[in-house]
Protein backbone atom coordinates (compact mmCIF):
# COMPACT_ATOMS: atom_id res chain seq x y z
CA UNK A 1 0.00 0.00 0.00
CA UNK A 2 1.41 3.30 -1.16
CA UNK A 3 1.77 6.23 1.64
CA UNK A 4 1.36 9.77 0.70
CA UNK A 5 4.78 11.70 0.63
CA UNK A 6 6.03 13.84 3.50
CA UNK A 7 9.43 15.80 3.09
CA UNK A 8 11.42 12.73 4.04
CA UNK A 9 9.82 10.19 2.87
CA UNK A 10 8.42 9.35 -0.95
CA UNK A 11 5.85 6.55 -2.63
CA UNK A 12 6.96 3.20 -2.66
CA UNK A 13 6.86 2.74 -6.53
CA UNK A 14 8.97 -0.34 -7.20
CA UNK A 15 11.06 -3.21 -5.32
CA UNK A 16 13.88 -1.91 -7.06
CA UNK A 17 13.14 1.27 -5.43
CA UNK A 18 12.72 0.19 -2.09
CA UNK A 19 15.15 -2.67 -1.66
CA UNK A 20 18.20 -0.80 -3.45
CA UNK A 21 17.74 2.75 -4.44
CA UNK A 22 18.58 5.78 -1.94
CA UNK A 23 14.97 6.80 -1.33
CA UNK A 24 13.58 6.72 1.89
CA UNK A 25 9.50 4.87 1.32
CA UNK A 26 9.04 3.33 4.65
CA UNK A 27 6.19 0.51 4.93
CA UNK A 28 4.05 1.04 8.14
CA UNK A 29 1.92 -1.27 9.21
CA UNK A 30 -2.01 -1.69 8.45
CA UNK A 31 -1.85 0.33 12.09
CA UNK A 32 0.48 2.74 10.48
CA UNK A 33 3.72 1.62 12.90
CA UNK A 34 7.27 0.48 12.48
CA UNK A 35 9.13 -1.77 14.52
CA UNK A 36 12.34 -0.30 15.64
CA UNK A 37 15.44 -2.07 17.77
CA UNK A 38 17.34 0.35 19.68
CA UNK A 39 21.20 -0.42 20.63
CA UNK A 40 23.66 1.34 22.47
CA UNK A 41 26.04 3.07 19.78
CA UNK A 42 29.12 2.51 21.53
CA UNK A 43 28.63 -1.69 23.03
CA UNK A 44 25.51 -3.11 20.41
CA UNK A 45 23.72 -3.96 23.54
CA UNK A 46 19.91 -3.90 22.57
CA UNK A 47 18.00 -1.29 25.06
CA UNK A 48 14.71 -1.77 23.78
CA UNK A 49 11.90 -2.55 21.21
CA UNK A 50 9.31 -0.09 20.04
CA UNK A 51 7.68 1.49 17.21
CA UNK A 52 7.12 4.39 15.31
CA UNK A 53 4.84 6.01 13.19
CA UNK A 54 5.27 8.85 10.74
CA UNK A 55 5.37 11.57 12.84
CA UNK A 56 7.65 9.42 15.21
CA UNK A 57 10.20 8.84 12.36
CA UNK A 58 9.84 12.64 11.09
CA UNK A 59 10.46 14.20 15.11
CA UNK A 60 13.52 11.70 15.48
CA UNK A 61 15.02 12.49 11.88
CA UNK A 62 14.68 16.07 12.62
CA UNK A 63 15.79 16.25 16.13
CA UNK A 64 18.31 13.58 16.76
CA UNK A 65 16.70 12.73 19.68
CA UNK A 66 14.39 9.05 19.66
CA UNK A 67 10.74 9.52 19.39
CA UNK A 68 8.17 6.35 19.72
CA UNK A 69 4.44 5.54 19.23
CA UNK A 70 3.65 4.23 22.51
CA UNK A 71 0.88 1.70 21.68
CA UNK A 72 -0.46 1.38 25.68
CA UNK A 73 -1.00 5.22 25.70
CA UNK A 74 -1.69 5.47 22.16
CA UNK A 75 0.43 8.68 22.17
CA UNK A 76 3.47 10.34 20.54
CA UNK A 77 6.44 9.45 23.38
CA UNK A 78 9.87 11.81 23.86
CA UNK A 79 11.90 8.91 24.76
CA UNK A 80 13.30 10.31 28.20
CA UNK A 81 11.24 13.40 28.13
CA UNK A 82 9.83 12.26 31.85
CA UNK A 83 12.36 10.46 33.14
CA UNK A 84 16.12 12.76 31.56
CA UNK A 85 17.19 9.77 29.97
CA UNK A 86 17.01 10.92 26.52
CA UNK A 87 18.14 8.87 23.24
CA UNK A 88 20.76 10.67 21.79
CA UNK A 89 20.50 9.23 17.88
CA UNK A 90 23.89 8.65 16.38
CA UNK A 91 22.67 6.47 13.49
CA UNK A 92 19.28 5.52 11.67
CA UNK A 93 18.95 2.78 9.59
CA UNK A 94 15.95 1.14 7.83
CA UNK A 95 15.99 -2.54 7.10
CA UNK A 96 15.75 -4.09 3.38
CA UNK A 97 12.41 -3.83 2.26
CA UNK A 98 12.10 -0.61 4.74
CA UNK A 99 9.84 -2.13 7.02
CA UNK A 100 11.84 -2.18 10.26
CA UNK A 101 14.29 0.35 11.78
CA UNK A 102 17.42 0.15 13.76
CA UNK A 103 18.18 3.17 15.92
CA UNK A 104 22.07 3.60 17.62
CA UNK A 105 22.02 5.82 20.14
CA UNK A 106 23.95 7.62 23.25
CA UNK A 107 21.25 7.60 26.13
CA UNK A 108 21.82 9.96 28.49
CA UNK A 109 21.92 8.84 32.06
CA UNK A 110 22.59 5.37 31.01
CA UNK A 111 19.23 3.51 31.09
CA UNK A 112 16.03 2.63 28.47
CA UNK A 113 14.07 0.79 30.47
CA UNK A 114 11.13 2.28 32.88
CA UNK A 115 11.44 -0.70 35.29
CA UNK A 116 15.07 0.74 36.17
CA UNK A 117 17.44 -1.31 34.32
CA UNK A 118 19.66 -0.26 31.79
CA UNK A 119 17.91 -2.38 29.17
CA UNK A 120 14.83 -3.40 28.49
CA UNK A 121 16.14 -6.87 28.02
CA UNK A 122 17.49 -7.80 31.70
CA UNK A 123 16.07 -11.21 31.66
CA UNK A 124 16.72 -14.24 29.28
CA UNK A 125 15.17 -17.50 28.60
CA UNK A 126 16.63 -20.73 29.66
CA UNK A 127 17.17 -22.98 26.43
CA UNK A 128 17.67 -27.00 27.17
CA UNK A 129 14.77 -27.01 29.47
CA UNK A 130 12.16 -29.90 29.21
CA UNK A 131 8.43 -29.45 28.73
CA UNK A 132 5.54 -28.99 30.65
CA UNK A 133 7.03 -26.82 33.49
CA UNK A 134 7.32 -23.03 33.06
CA UNK A 135 10.09 -21.17 32.31
CA UNK A 136 12.07 -19.43 34.63
CA UNK A 137 14.11 -16.24 33.59
CA UNK A 138 17.03 -15.05 34.72
CA UNK A 139 18.07 -12.00 35.40
CA UNK A 140 21.13 -10.97 33.40
CA UNK A 141 21.04 -7.30 34.88
CA UNK A 142 20.63 -7.17 38.84
CA UNK A 143 21.55 -3.79 39.26
CA UNK A 144 19.00 -1.14 38.50
CA UNK A 145 20.27 2.20 36.92
CA UNK A 146 17.71 4.28 38.68
CA UNK A 147 14.24 4.20 40.86
CA UNK A 148 11.44 4.27 39.14
CA UNK A 149 9.37 5.73 41.89
CA UNK A 150 11.80 8.38 42.01
CA UNK A 151 11.86 9.27 38.66
CA UNK A 152 7.97 8.50 37.54
CA UNK A 153 6.35 9.24 41.39
CA UNK A 154 2.77 7.74 40.65
CA UNK A 155 2.06 8.05 36.90
CA UNK A 156 0.49 4.78 35.87
CA UNK A 157 2.51 2.34 34.75
CA UNK A 158 2.61 1.67 30.72
CA UNK A 159 2.60 -1.84 31.01
CA UNK A 160 -0.96 -3.46 30.35
CA UNK A 161 -1.85 -7.26 31.24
Amino acid sequence: MATKNTNFFVLRKSIKQVEEGDELAPKFDEKGLLPVVTTDASTGEVLMHGYMNREALEKTIISGEAYYWSRSRKDLWHKGATSGLIQKVVEIRIDDDQDAVWLRVNVEGGASCHVGYRSCFFRSVPLGEKKGSPKKLKFEETDKVFDPKEIYGDAPNPTKL
